[in-house]
């Protein structure tokens, strides 16, 4: 997927959602649907898109076990919306995220970032609970 390819298809899914929305020239973007939040980042090297629903910003680096406890609830088989789990340290936010490395169709898309914002809410709330139980009480979470 070409920088403008990806460029279209951000500013499509936004106009489809009455927001305008953009990548910026470093290729970042973001947009508030509903309660929940995608954000775009354009890769140049791999010519793709990846789209990340945010589950939870955490306010100090996460303790330890718990980004390995939603790892665990992936490989589990909890639904992901069709994303993966993803911690990116630098903002301490953790997503669900896919990539696009060709451009899907609007409607694709569209119906995709659906599915990839009703799972990251079901993460961040009864997903993040069950997690938080086995990391933080392992004796109450049998």
């Amino acid at each position: 997927m070409t920088k403008q390819e990806a460029q279209q298809l951000v500013e499509a899914y936004g106009h489809n959602l009455g927001v305008r929305t953009t990548l910026s020239p470093k290729g970042f973007g973001g947009i508030q649907v509903g309660m929940g939040s995608i954000y775009f980042e354009y890769d140049e090297k791999a010519q793709s898109l990846e789209c990340s629903a945010l589950v939870y910003k955490f306010h100090d680096a996460p303790k330890p076990g718990i980004i390995e406890g939603f790892k665990a609830e992936q490989a589990a088989g909890t639904d992901t919306g069709g994303g993966t789990v993803d911690y990116e340290p630098e903002n301490k936010g953790l997503f669900l995220s896919r990539t696009y490395p060709t451009m899907p169709s609007l409607v694709i898309f569209d119906a995709e970032m659906k599915r990839l914002l009703a799972a990251a809410k079901e993460w961040g709330g009864p997903v993040l609970t069950r997690v938080s139980q086995k990391v933080f009480h392992p004796e109450k979470a049998k």
